[in-house]
């Protein structure tokens, strides 16, 4: 008999989960709490063993016509004067050939209509319960439906109900490193900031970036030192940001502008999830309810990708046997995993230096990268040019 998945979050990882189970012949029912797929979240880059599986899985093409083109890369002072610029040349240069610049909300627009009307997907509803024994899983969700199924995967973020409800509280495994990030799209460009470009202002353990993201389209993007992440969440964004950026100067009196008005704001604390294991029994944790490498890592998305078409070998290669596929599964996939995670805590601090010398600190290589010679010898050595 067809074997039947339930997936709890309808995220990148939840879709790319439903794809790859879909294409291994099972039947995956995704639950989604939020009403409707979410458009919002910052750009990410998409490279490594998270595209090798986009192209194994056949979404490349989808996933490259939604590819940010390389912008110029300016870095501002308060006063709105630019500090040095880093031309988009060496931009392609550093990301190298087997690499995308994608928006969150592109990539999952992009797997949700790959899984099409192949995948039950539940908007607007919740998980309340979870069960299981050696024969299948239960879940029961806020519409009083129980549905019964032989794995459960958790793909339902950084605050996941469902490592909560069979795992432990959130607290228990939660590792912040002490920023916060906030993102929306822009009605319109602020004045002064070039069109077509990444424009930036870091001050005193604060950064506000002005994307373009193609298309006409522009994020802002906010990043900002913390000592207490938890109370600035509960804030939410409509107080937070404007508290920790009000008084910055160059565009954020007008990005806070266009806060209140904004569509959809992604806004959150920048937190790792460290769990000895990702899987007890029929269910498995998958994505940012696993792992979450962060933003500093910039490999979340890759990872999310990459690990469940893993997931989908590990449950091709032994499907009667689901608690010894999802530990090979979890042996495979972990160790990229907790380097990805290292590596977040390792440049945190580069995102808001807390003071100018540090500050200088970050800048310095990125002055040196923006040298002509320097993007010439990047260009030859990554055979960027003819």
């Amino acid at each position: 008999m067809t074997k039947k998945a339930v997936i709890l979050g309808a995220g990148i990882a939840g879709l790319s989960a439903a794809l790859r189970l879909r294409q291994a012949g099972w039947q995956p029912v995704v639950i989604e709490r939020t009403k409707t797929l979410r458009d919002s979240g910052y750009a990410v880059a998409f490279s490594g063993i998270g595209y090798d599986a986009a192209e194994r899985m056949g979404l490349l093409p989808a996933l490259r016509a939604h590819n940010i083109p390389s912008t110029d890369l300016v870095y501002v002072k308060p006063d709105g004067r630019r500090r040095f610029t880093i031309p988009r040349r060496t931009v392609e240069a550093m990301q190298g050939g087997r690499a995308l610049s994608l928006l969150r909300g592109d990539i999952e627009r992009v797997l949700y209509e790959a899984v099409g009307d192949n995948v039950e997907i539940r908007f607007g509803t919740t998980l309340e319960s979870v069960s299981q024994d050696e024969r299948a899983v239960r879940v029961t969700l806020s519409d009083g439906v129980v549905e019964e199924a032989d794995l459960l995967v958790g793909a339902d973020g950084l605050h996941s109900r469902t490592r909560e409800l069979v795992f432990g509280p959130e607290e228990t495994f939660r590792r912040d490193l002490n920023h916060m990030v906030g993102v929306f799209m822009l009605d319109k460009l602020p004045g002064g900031v070039p069109e077509d470009a990444t424009s930036s202002l870091t001050v005193s353990g604060r950064t506000l970036a002005i994307i373009s993201v193609g298309d006409g389209r522009t994020a802002a993007f906010f990043g900002y030192r913390t000592d207490r992440p938890i109370e600035e969440l509960a804030a939410g964004p409509l107080t937070a940001l404007p508290r920790a950026f009000g008084d910055l100067g160059w565009a954020a009196p007008d990005v806070l502008g266009q806060l209140r008005d904004a569509e959809s704001v992604y806004f959150d604390t920048i937190s790792q999830m460290v769990l000895d294991r990702w899987s007890r029994g029929r269910v498995v944790l998958l994505g940012d309810a696993a792992w979450c490498v962060t933003l500093f890592a910039g490999f979340g998305s890759a990872l999310a990708v990459a690990g469940a078409d893993r997931l989908g070998d590990a449950l091709e290669r032994d499907p009667d046997d689901i608690p010894a596929a999802l530990a090979a599964w979890e042996d495979e996939v972990r160790p990229e995993a907790e380097k990805k995670q290292r590596l977040g805590r390792r440049v945190k601090g580069l995102y808001a230096p807390a003071d100018p010398f540090r500050l200088w600190l970050r800048d310095l290589p990125l002055r040196t990268a923006a040298l002509p010679p320097v993007t010439r010898l990047l260009r030859r050595r990554l055979q960027l040019e003819g």
